[in-house]
C-alpha cells in the first residue's frame, strides 16, 4: 500500500499562536506543512510571505510545502528557498517562464512542484515532463479556504497520474473524511487539508482518518 502524505494548510490555523499550531501538527503526525502564499493579484486574497516561512522554519523540522499563488513566482524563488521552503510549487498560469522557474527551484536544492487551476487541463504540463517532482491539482478555485471540492477534479487527478506516473500528485481544496477515499483512489499521493484538520479537537485523529480512509 502506497504512503499517503498529509500536508495540513496553515491557512486555517490560528495565526496568533502560529508556533504552537505548527508544533501541534508535528506532534499529531502530519508529514508536511502546507503554506499558501497569495499576493492579491494572481488570486483575490493576500496571506503571508517570506518572513512567516522563515519563522515557521525555526519552529519545526517538518518539510515546508510552499504553494506560491503569486504572479511571476520566479522573482521570489531564491528568497523562499533561503527562508526554509523544502518544496516550492507555482502555477503554470502565473508565469511565462515555466522551464526557467523549475530549473531555478532545483538549482536552489529544492523540490519543484507545478500547479493547475480547475479550468486548466493537466495536459498543459506535458511540455515540462521530467522537470518537476510534483503536480498540484487544485480542486477548488485558489484564493480562499473552506470551499467545496469540485467533483470533476477526480478526472484531473486520474489524468495527472496517467501522464506523470513518476511524480507525486498533490490535491488541494475541499478535502475531508467524506471524500478523501475517492481522491486517493483517483491517484492522489499528497492530501492538503485545512479546516478538516484545524477545525477538529483531535487533530491526530483527523490526520489519521485522512491518511487511512482507503
Amino acid at each position: 500500500m502506497k504512503k499517503i502524505f498529509i500536508s495540513p494548510s496553515v491557512l486555517s490555523a490560528d495565526f496568533t499562536r502560529l508556533e504552537q499550531e505548527c508544533k501541534s501538527l508535528e506532534k499529531c503526525g502530519a508529514d508536511w506543512i502546507h503554506c499558501d502564499v497569495m499576493d492579491g493579484n494572481f488570486v483575490p486574497n493576500i496571506t503571508f510571505g517570506i518572513p512567516v516561512i522563515r519563522s515557521m522554519r525555526r519552529c519545526v523540522v517538518l518539510p515546508l510545502d510552499v504553494h506560491l499563488m503569486i504572479d511571476a513566482p520566479e522573482r521570489y524563488v531564491e528568497q523562499f528557498a533561503d527562508a526554509g521552503a523544502d518544496i516550492i510549487t507555482f502555477h503554470i498560469e502565473a508565469t511565462k517562464n515555466v522551464s526557467q522557474t523549475l530549473k531555478l527551484i532545483h538549482s536552489c536544492g529544492k523540490k519543484a512542484g507545478i500547479s493547475v487551476k480547475p479550468n486548466t487541463p493537466v495536459g498543459a504540463l506535458t511540455p515540462y515532463r521530467g522537470m518537476f517532482d510534483m503536480v498540484l491539482v487544485m480542486s477548488v478555485e485558489p484564493g480562499f479556504g473552506g470551499q467545496q471540492f469540485i467533483p470533476s477534479s477526480l478526472d484531473k487527478i486520474r489524468r495527472a497520474k496517467q501522464l506523470f506516473p513518476n511524480v507525486l500528485v498533490e490535491v488541494d481544496g475541499g478535502i475531508n473524511a467524506d471524500n478523501v477515499k475517492q481522491v486517493v483512489e483517483a491517484g492522489a499521493d499528497v492530501i492538503v487539508a485545512g479546516s478538516s484538520i484545524f477545525g477538529e479537537q483531535d487533530r491526530k485523529s483527523a490526520i489519521d482518518r485522512l491518511r487511512n480512509a482507503r
